[in-house]
């Protein structure tokens, strides 16, 4: 089974006036977690993501394509970066979520993938 761990940022990059908001030692938890994960064969891709401000919003179903700058939605919580994991089951995948959460010192939502 496939999980998506989103981490979500509610606050921390506009606390300390950066896109990047993870501090030296949470930096270096997400490193020793991803470690663990790709010794385990859980790990597949992971990455943070730009600001929203940087977002673009597509539209392609009508007849013509409506670009729209910035986030679909403007929120104070946003997704900040993911990670896509194969995990045997949802218990797993909780308890994998949560060790996330700690590591990167943020919320995260986790989903499966179908």
């Amino acid at each position: 089974m496939q999980f998506l761990v989103s981490v979500i940022d509610d606050g921390q990059a506009s606390a300390s006036r950066r896109t990047d908001s993870a501090s030296a030692a949470e930096e270096a938890a997400v490193q020793t977690f991803n470690d663990r994960l790709r010794a385990d064969g859980q790990w597949r891709f992971a990455g943070g993501l730009a600001a929203p401000a940087e977002s673009v919003v597509i539209d392609s179903r009508g007849d013509a394509p409506i670009v729209t700058e910035g986030p679909l939605i403007d929120a104070d919580e946003y997704v900040a970066g993911f990670w896509l994991l194969d995990l045997p089951d949802v218990d797993t995948a909780r308890s994998i979520a949560t060790e996330a959460s700690a590591a990167c010192n943020r919320k995260v939502e986790l989903r499966q993938l179908l």
